[in-house]
C-alpha cells in the first residue's frame, strides 16, 4: 500500500493545488495510515476553506481524492484537515456523546441528538460502541438524520 502512494510527489500536489486557489500553505503534513492518506494543513485563513459546518473542507477533500488517485494509482482513502478542525470537531462529539450516555444513564430516558452529517454521527456511534450501559441507532431520513441513545437493558 505504501509503496502506492509518492509522498514527496504527493505533498508537492497538495501544495500546488492550494496555491492555484490562492492559498499559501503554511504547514503541510502527508502520512499513510491503514489505508488512510492524511493530509494536514495550515492556513492563515482558514475559515475560507472549511466553511460552515466543514462543507467546503469536505467538497475539497472529495476534489483533491480524485486529483491524488489519479496522479497515484493507488487504493486509499483521503483524509484532509485544516488547522485541526476536524481533530477538535471529534473530540468535541466525543465528549457530548459520553456526556448525553451518562445523563441518559443516569435518567434511564433516552435522549435524542441534534441531526447531523454520516460522518460525524458515525463517530458518536463509535465512541458508545466502547460503553456497555447505553446503546445508540440513527433514525430519520437525510439531512434531519440524528442519533439516539438509550439505555441498555441489561
Amino acid at each position: 500500500m505504501e509503496d502506492a502512494v509518492n509522498f514527496k510527489n504527493t505533498k508537492s500536489l497538495v501544495c500546488q493545488f492550494f496555491e492555484k486557489m490562492g492559498f499559501d500553505l503554511q504547514k503541510v503534513e502527508v502520512f499513510l495510515e491503514e489505508g488512510v492518506l492524511h493530509i494536514r494543513i495550515q492556513v492563515e485563513e482558514p475559515k475560507i476553506l472549511i466553511g460552515q459546518g466543514g462543507i467546503v473542507l469536505n467538497t475539497i477533500q472529495k476534489l483533491l481524492s480524485k486529483i491524488l488517485k489519479k496522479k497515484n494509482q493507488g487504493d486509499f482513502f483521503v483524509d484532509l484537515d485544516i488547522n485541526e478542525y476536524k481533530e477538535k470537531k471529534y473530540t468535541y462529539l466525543r465528549e457530548i456523546a459520553n456526556s448525553v450516555a451518562d445523563e441518559v444513564t443516569l435518567s434511564k430516558k433516552k435522549k435524542e441528538l441534534e441531526p447531523m452529517p454520516a460522518y460525524q454521527r458515525r463517530i458518536i456511534h463509535l465512541e458508545l460502541a466502547k460503553r456497555n450501559d447505553v446503546a445508540t441507532e440513527s433514525v430519520g431520513e437525510e439531512p434531519e438524520r440524528r442519533v439516539i441513545i438509550k439505555p441498555k437493558k441489561i
